[in-house]
């Protein structure tokens, strides 16, 4: 370890995780003091701007604090340097919604990044005291309260570099942990022999993290994707070209396989601190998560021990699996969810779902707040599934309904906040009445700043009520607003505002996110490379422009399978047409599926585009083999747990002695990220193309879409609806050995528009009629013996 190696640390991520103390408490003061939206550097340049012209504003600090073995470099931007009356002053601005007669004295860790700035800027100028002052101010009103404070520099100092030798064992911690980490990596090597196309994805990746670029890539089943991109990254590491690998998913099952490939490197002595973030609901201790020192004892001085705790796992052991985390945070008495949050800040690698880093409600604001940057790589895996979460991630929606609830709740004891509401309530009372259907709108900043009025109204009001139930319907509402704000300010070309009726009568204003790649892109743009990859990434174009942008690099690597070993069968005499639905078209797909099954006894999976047309296939299916013996069948059913899929899935894995069919819904749980080898599945049929519903959103979309020159059509019904085919029908061939069928039953599937979406190893597809259909099947099974 050189002494030159330096560690950088910021102010506030210093002393907030330095001097925080006492209890875990989400009713109130955390969730709002801590990270006030957008609108406090709004309020930081106009206070800025008032100060005159002695006042600098943002200037940026640092200071470099010798430790044994490296140095320590803590660095921050103050928000202002002034000089008054011959004495420089530090000014530390923070914007609230809380009353301001309710702030009687600064928070401590506020005033402690003033004293960090006040002190390293004395320091460098040779100052024998120095003046601090806090300034709050209220982001609805803009009214102003300051705290002043005087500071001879010896005692700045030894507060100072008390602070820092807190924080020393930390940092030497790091230094000595990333020397054992690099240098284990060097010998590790790609644990298995390349499969096809394997080597190529490897390479690319490597090249793409080297580059600083973003990679898109279309991996069949079975290629090793994620070995392929794990290994690479954990080498790029090793190089200094990354310190820390976040490997994104949708689905558990695929967290799973990322912490299989880093096992695996594991065995060839690579030192990896790797964690699985584990939901905050199915980690915690308690019945219920209710996170305040009231409910939960956890919660309760979690603050005070939990540095302790974090400090001894991460000196003490390599392993952060989810028992252990459990064990520690039992041993400790604190929060398990918090501390693996925190843990998460020392690891190598974390293993999380997508809201972890994208979602503005959700991400680790230690690796992601505003303007700070670390040397992060992003592996997203089943990164089709990032389209529709972006959206869902960045739209927000207020309901009239919701506003009126909550001016009856609170109009008792609170007329004033009640007055506010119903101001609210009749501006949307008024778009209410506009709006017929759906209405789209050019704007509703004018609801915004009425909003903003609102939330200092329920700041005041929390402050006071007592009743639990109430408080925490109030909080609720609060939350909204607050993400509903917060979207408002960022809103761009990328959105669409509309109001709607939704199917029970409630009516809603909603901010649309529409393309989501600009918002996904802040985050991203945060690290220094992403990796996109997916069985589905097709079309391409789609996803480069709804995820990223179009110059992204993009590989397609081919399937490592003979493509002998698969039959696909279009079957071009039936329709899932709205049009086309009834009887005699539901006798059609059970005689497809019927005649399937007979052709070889085994495991087969049929997806239906919606629960309806599948129960009426299912029970039109049902009559046809009333009396035989030699066909089980098992259908998906809505809102099934955790048990109940597993039950399902085991069907699968179970010896019989006659055939199953799994009836499933496309694009729901079974159709995606299970696996299903050898003869534990030998066919699906995909019954129609998998178009969303026509509803509001989707029209929505396709307008906006055409009013830019794209295909609206595409990109709000076909491409979605294409990738729920191609992940059901990618259920079927899941390694080397795998032989089996996929029938696209849908006389669609024939248009140019859907072969053009098809995957390179479908070229060899054939088209049928039902009756041709088993006759081609047999012929298959035959020549595979």
């Amino acid at each position: 370890m050189s002494e030159s190696e330096v560690i950088r640390i910021s102010v506030r991520n210093l002393v907030e995780f330095i001097l925080r103390e006492g209890d875990i408490d989400n009713r109130i003061r955390g969730s709002m003091d801590k990270d006030i939206m957008q609108q406090g550097s709004r309020i930081h340049r106009k206070i800025q701007r008032q100060m005159g012209s002695n006042y600098r504003a943002e200037i940026p600090l640092k200071i470099q604090v010798p430790c044994e073995g490296f140095l320590l470099q803590v660095e921050g931007r103050a928000d202002g340097i002034m000089e008054e009356q011959g004495r420089i002053i530090i000014d530390e601005i923070k914007g609230v919604l809380r009353e301001l007669t309710h702030i009687e004295e600064p928070l401590n860790v506020h005033l402690a990044q003033a004293k960090c700035y006040a002190y390293i800027y004395a320091g460098q100028g040779n100052l024998k005291e120095i003046g601090v002052q806090m300034t709050y101010c209220h982001l609805e009103t803009e009214e102003v309260k300051r705290f002043s404070y005087v500071y001879p520099f010896p005692e700045l100092e030894d507060w100072f570099i008390n602070l820092v030798r807190q924080y020393e064992k930390w940092a030497r911690f790091q230094t000595e942990w990333r020397a054992v980490r690099q240098e284990s990596i060097k010998p590790v090597e790609f644990p298995f022999d390349y499969r096809e196309g394997q080597h190529d994805i490897a390479a690319s990746v490597y090249r793409t993290i080297h580059r600083k670029k973003k990679l898109f890539i279309q991996a069949p089943t079975g290629v090793g994707k994620t070995m392929a991109t794990v290994f690479p990254a954990v080498k790029a590491v090793g190089e200094g070209l990354g310190e820390k690998v976040f490997y994104l998913t949708a689905k558990t099952i695929t967290r799973t396989v990322a912490e299989q490939a880093f096992s695996t490197l594991k065995e060839q002595g690579l030192k990896f601190k790797v964690i699985t973030l584990t939901a905050k609901e199915k980690i915690c201790f308690c019945e219920e998560t209710v996170c305040n020192p009231d409910h939960c004892p956890y919660a309760k001085g979690h603050y005070d021990r939990v540095n302790d705790a974090v400090f001894n796992m991460l000196t003490h052991s390599d392993d952060m699996s989810r028992e252990s985390l459990e064990a520690q945070a039992k041993k400790y008495n604190v929060c398990p969810f918090e501390m693996s949050l925190d843990v998460s800040t020392w690891a190598d690698a974390v293993i999380c779902d997508y809201n972890y880093v994208f979602d503005p409600n959700a991400h680790l604001k230690r690796f992601f707040s505003e303007g700070s940057k670390g040397e992060y790589l992003f592996l997203i895996d089943e990164a089709h599934n990032l389209v529709e979460r972006g959206r869902e991630m960045y739209s927000a929606v207020l309901y009239k309904e919701d506003v009126l609830e909550m001016k009856r709740l609170v109009k008792p004891d609170a007329p004033g906040l009640a007055k506010r509401l119903d101001e609210c309530n009749r501006q949307l009372l008024a778009l209410k009445r506009e709006c017929e259907n759906y209405q789209v709108l050019d704007n509703v900043s004018y609801i915004a700043v009425k909003l903003m009025n609102i939330m200092s109204g329920i700041e005041e009001y929390l402050e006071k009520v007592q009743e639990e139930e109430k408080r925490e319907q109030i909080l609720n509402f609060y939350f909204q607003l607050r993400n509903f704000l917060s979207i408002h300010d960022i809103l761009d070309e990328n959105y669409v505002i509309y109001t709607e009726f939704e199917r029970d009568g409630r009516f809603k204003l909603k901010l649309f996110c529409v393309n989501p790649a600009v918002n996904l892109r802040t985050y991203m743009d945060q690290g220094n490379s992403t990796v996109f990859f997916s069985a589905t990434l097709l079309p391409m174009h789609y996803y480069k422009q709804l995820l990223s942008e179009a110059k992204d690099y993009a590989i397609y690597a081919p399937s490592s399978f003979p493509r002998e070993n698969c039959l696909i069968l279009l079957g071009t005499d039936v329709s899932s047409k709205y049009t086309m639905r009834g009887d005699t078209m539901y006798q059609k797909f059970s005689s497809y599926i019927l005649n399937m099954v007979e052709a070889k006894r085994g495991n087969y999976m049929v997806f239906f585009p919606s629960y309806q047309f599948m129960k009426d296939v299912y029970e039109d299916f049902q009559k046809e083999i009333e009396a035989r013996e030699d066909i089980d069948c098992i259908i998906q059913f809505q809102y099934m747990g955790e048990e109940s899929r597993e039950i399902f899935l085991e069907s699968f894995e179970e010896d019989r002695g006659c055939s199953l069919v799994g009836f499933c819904v496309m694009g729901g749980i079974f159709s995606e990220g299970i696996d299903l080898t050898k003869d534990r599945l030998i066919g699906a049929a995909v019954v129609g193309t998998g178009l969303p519903q026509v509803c509001n959103d989707r029209e929505i979309l396709k307008q906006y879409f055409d009013k830019r020159g794209m295909s609206g059509f595409d990109y709000a019904y076909l491409y979605p609806g294409m990738n729920k085919v191609l992940q059901s029908a990618g259920r079927v061939i899941r390694t080397e050995e795998d032989k089996g069928i996929i029938a696209l039953l849908d006389e669609r599937f024939i248009q140019r528009k859907y072969r053009e979406i098809f995957p390179r190893e479908w070229e060899r597809y054939r088209t049928c009629r039902l009756e041709n259909f088993r006759e081609n099947i047999e012929k298959f099974w035959e020549e595979k013996k």
